[in-house]
C-alpha cells in the first residue's frame, strides 16, 4: 500500500507543477473526467500504457517519475527545451546567472 500512496502523491505534485486540474489532465489522457483524481485518492492505479501516457504528459521518464529527488520536472523541461534555442554564448550566460541564484540560496540557508 505505500507504494501506492506515493505513487499518488508523486503524481499529484508533478500535475501541480504543471499547473493543470486532474479532470483537465483526465482528459487530455482521454480518460473520464474523474481518472486522474481517482488515482490521486488511492482508488485506482494506472495501466503500464496509462502509466507511459502520464509519463509522456509530464515529458519526464518512468524513471524521473520515480526519483524523489528531483523537483519541478514540468519547469526542468521548459527551461531544457528552451535552452536548446539558444546559441552558445546565450547558454553561457545563462548558466553564470542559474549559478549565481544558487548561491545566493546558499547563502540564506547559512
Amino acid at each position: 500500500m505505500y507504494e501506492e500512496e506515493l505513487f499518488s502523491k508523486r503524481l499529484e505534485q508533478l500535475r501541480l507543477e504543471k499547473n493543470v486540474s486532474a479532470r483537465e489532465m483526465s482528459l487530455a489522457l482521454g480518460q473520464n473526467p474523474s481518472y486522474i483524481n481517482r488515482i490521486e485518492n488511492g482508488k485506482a492505479l494506472p495501466s503500464l500504457s496509462i502509466f507511459f501516457c502520464i509519463c509522456d504528459y509530464f515529458h519526464i521518464s518512468p524513471k524521473d517519475f520515480f526519483n524523489n529527488e528531483l523537483n519541478n520536472f514540468y519547469y526542468t523541461g521548459e527551461l531544457i527545451r528552451e535552452i536548446q534555442k539558444l546559441t552558445g554564448s546565450q547558454a553561457q550566460h545563462l548558466l553564470a546567472v542559474i549559478k549565481d541564484i544558487n548561491q545566493s540560496n546558499v547563502h540564506r540557508t547559512e
